[in-house]
């Protein structure tokens, strides 16, 4: 199928306000998001629903567009919403695409709240956007992350902190790379919404305890 040239748009405007970033959030992590979230889209029932995909692609290319983490400029907050009203969006699908980008993050969902604006397109989305943050890309994007941000890799008298507040999370000055592991990224398996996303999820999982087991062992000079 053809792309519509809100898409191409889309993946231009991607191109541009990613340029900046670290590769773990860089645009090929917008892109690998929209991929898998149309994958999981389809393994869910949502193909025979032209509306529903372009509402699932556009949010997963857009979703980390304003991401508190790399924002320069307050302005960019708004960059998404500017961008479907330009491209002609009507009312009620850009409403949706931007609650499903303002609630998929891991922050808003750290006490077990579902969200009230769950729909079979925000689960996609979101549980694409968790499965690039676990397996084997996982463990690259979080290494990539930490050293960008001079983290250190890890130090077994700083624990990870299991029960956080979203302020508290947000905050991760005195933390290490190795304790997002636990902090988070071991925690998303659990919260994924789909089925599809669920069945993924379960590999990827297994591939990073494998890898922390290693690396423990590696690090205390036992392997």
């Amino acid at each position: 199928m053809a792309k519509s040239e809100t898409i191409r748009n889309a993946e231009r405007l991607v191109e541009v306000m990613m340029k900046g970033n670290d590769a773990s959030h860089d645009a090929a992590h917008a892109f690998r998001v929209r991929d898998l979230a149309l994958s999981l889209a389809h393994e869910e029932g949502l193909s025979s629903s032209p509306i529903s995909l372009e509402i699932v692609e556009l949010a997963a290319l857009l979703h980390d567009i304003g991401d508190y983490k790399y924002l320069r400029n307050p302005s960019e907050e708004k960059v998404v919403e500017e961008f479907l009203a330009k491209e002609g969006m009507d009312m009620d699908k850009s409403s949706k695409i931007l609650d499903i980008i303002k609630g998929m993050g891991f922050k808003e969902e750290l006490k077990g709240v579902s969200n009230g604006s769950y729909t079979p397109e925000f689960g996609v989305v979101q549980d694409a956007d968790r499965l690039d943050a676990i397996g084997a890309i996982g463990i690259a994007r979080c290494f990539t992350f930490g050293g960008n941000r001079n983290r250190v890799l890890h130090d077994p008298n700083i624990r990870p902190r299991l029960d956080l507040s979203k302020d508290q999370y947000m905050k991760k000055e005195d933390q290490t790379t190795v304790n997002h592991f636990h902090e988070k990224l071991l925690k998303l398996k659990d919260l994924m919404k789909t089925k599809a996303g669920k069945r993924r999820a379960e590999k990827r999982h297994k591939f990073m305890e494998e890898f922390l087991h290693e690396f423990y062992e590696e690090w205390a000079g036992k392997a």
